[in-house]
């Protein structure tokens, strides 16, 4: 799907973005163009993506400089969600476990802790299947979450609570200073589909206990629109498809709000407290 093309300089558009992702402190992240009827994906002094109409084609010109673990890593976690959307699927910003035969989701902003949650889990004999970038497929009237790519990104003091150091690092990429780590026999991970048994959204970490708290469709409906992967935000017909794949993925009584204190001592607690939910909810239902 990706095709690597020279590397260029990023010359000035002539039009403005029609949306912009930013970081906290309002620095650009993505701006979003279209070209004709496909679209121009710009990090700034990294790459451009150039995204067909249909979402099938992806061309990449990287800055001169940039590494192609750099690239890599911003096609499979920004560009290939986006892609996927535009496709059709449901793709969120979220981390999945296995427990059991199904999976638990943990969903939210930046900061909120899905990678570390993940991470702690699968350092803890319970498989991953995503660390972001979540996709879910509605199939025979159930909902099965997909696996990603096998690996989990850490911030360093993640990384000093939760990772050994035996487990192997992916080569560095220029624009975060967060590590990833791949899957391996000290960090398991599922490649198989799993059906969605829990979808919890994460919290501020003010609680000071484990607090889970049942959400009703139109709170459900309101965090997985603000946390969804869409690659045009102004298109109509695919707006109205999206809204419509929602409205039926929040009639299921799965929807959570979790939070927790957030202090690394705590998580075997907070793990214990989120698989006991979990397994009690289910076995009520």
């Amino acid at each position: 799907m990706l095709s690597r093309e020279t590397v260029r300089l990023q010359m000035p558009t002539g039009k403005e973005p029609f949306h912009e992702w930013t970081f906290p402190d309002g620095t650009v992240w993505t701006c979003f163009y279209r070209n004709g009827s496909d679209y121009l994906l710009r990090f700034p002094d990294l790459a451009d993506f150039e995204v067909s109409s249909n979402g099938h084609t992806v061309r990449c010109w990287p800055v001169p400089g940039i590494s192609e673990y750099t690239v890599q890593h911003l096609y499979l976690n920004q560009v290939l969600p986006l892609v996927l959307g535009k496709q059709g699927k449901l793709v969120f910003h979220a981390s999945a476990i296995e427990i059991g035969s199904a999976a638990l989701v943990f969903m939210g902003i930046s900061g909120r802790g899905k990678s570390t949650l993940a991470a702690s889990f699968a350092t803890n004999g319970f498989r991953f299947l995503t660390d972001d970038g979540l996709t879910v497929e509605e199939e025979n009237s159930r909902y099965q979450v997909q696996p990603s790519h096998p690996s989990i990104r850490l911030w360093q003091d993640s990384q000093e609570a939760l990772v050994a150091d035996d487990v192997p690092i992916a080569p560095s990429v220029q624009h975060t200073s967060k590590a990833r780590f791949l899957a391996g026999e000290d960090m398991a991970f599922c490649g198989e589909a799993r059906p969605l048994q829990r979808l919890y959204c994460l919290g501020e970490g003010t609680a000071s206990a484990v607090e889970f708290q049942p959400m009703g469709p139109s709170e459900a409906l309101i965090e997985l629109v603000r946390h969804s992967f869409l690659l045009d935000i102004e298109e109509p017909a695919m707006l109205a498809r999206h809204f419509d794949r929602l409205a039926r993925l929040v009639s299921e009584p799965v929807f959570y709000r979790l939070d927790y204190p957030r202090r690394y001592e705590d998580l075997a607690l907070v793990q214990q407290a989120i698989i006991e939910h979990a397994t009690e909810e289910s076995e009520v239902a």
